[in-house]
Formats: C-alpha cells, sequence, structure tokens
C-alpha cells in the first residue's frame, strides 16, 4: 500500500474535524451546519477488517458511521462522505459501507441505496454478518456491453 489515504474535503453547508489520521485510516466529526452530523471513520478495505471478504482494490475505501445525529441523517451523511472520498481519491474504485445482516434493515438499506450504494455480496467478518454495500464512479461501472464485437475492428 503505497498511497496514503487522503483526508476529504467537505463543502458547506459540511464540515469536519479531524480526530485521528494515519496512511491507511482517519477518524473525524461531520458536520451540517452548526451541529455534528456523525463520527466518520474511513479505512483502506486492503488493511481493514474487509481485506479477505472480496478482491479489494488498493484505494476502496470502507466508510463507519457512528453517532449519527438523527434517523434520517444516514443517506446525507453517506452521500457527502462518498462524494467528498472521491474528490479527495479519483481513483478509488469502490467506497464501501457494511450493514448488519440481521434481517431488521430494511429502512437502513433503503437509506444506504438512496444515497447511491449498491448491494454487492454479504460477507462474514471475525464478529459479524455484513451486507456490502458500494458506491463506484461512473468509470468504473460504465462499460462497453456489445460483446460481439472487438475495439478496433
Amino acid at each position: 500500500m503505497d498511497e496514503p489515504l487522503r483526508q476529504p474535503h467537505f463543502d458547506a453547508p459540511w464540515s469536519s474535524e479531524i480526530i485521528s489520521w494515519s496512511r491507511t485510516r482517519g477518524r473525524l466529526l461531520l458536520g451540517h451546519g452548526e451541529s455534528r452530523a456523525a463520527t466518520v471513520e474511513l479505512q483502506r478495505c486492503a488493511v481493514g477488517r474487509l481485506r479477505h471478504s472480496y478482491p479489494v482494490g488498493a484505494r476502496d475505501t470502507e466508510v463507519r458511521l457512528a453517532e449519527l445525529s438523527g434517523s434520517g441523517a444516514l443517506t446525507d451523511v453517506l452521500r457527502s462522505v462518498a462524494a467528498a472520498i472521491r474528490e479527495a481519491e479519483p481513483l478509488c474504485r469502490k467506497v464501501v459501507y457494511a450493514v448488519e445482516s440481521d434481517g431488521g434493515r430494511p429502512a437502513t438499506v433503503a437509506a444506504v441505496e438512496a444515497a447511491g450504494f449498491r448491494y454487492v455480496v454479504d460477507v462474514d467478518v471475525a464478529d459479524a454478518e455484513l451486507s456490502l454495500f458500494v458506491c463506484e464512479p461512473d468509470w468504473v461501472t460504465g462499460a462497453d456491453i456489445d460483446l460481439d464485437s472487438v475495439p478496433g475492428c
């Protein structure tokens, strides 16, 4: 892992305050206007709990949230964090958000999907069963689906 995790920048009305930062992991307080919206932890998937769960890319970043300001905040916070990561890390292929696979999560899944994430796979990690959702830039998801022709021919 050569590239350090870059600190995201948030545009108004969002703001952030770094709690801690290293080459592969960061924690920050995310604010919205005058209030705190969430505590955000970002980690390179290649060195975190998801490293053996799927074919991780070197710049894939997991987002973990705590202390959300309200039940409706998940969508707005995830959307803002994903956009800030994509801006700071243009070569990041996947922003990953994990939801515990406990069956009682329809509202959470709806909020995550409304933020632009899509379900990919269920995985087991040491202490949890998780459903992984990813947000990918257009350059990753855009593909030529004409399989009957070879480009340049």
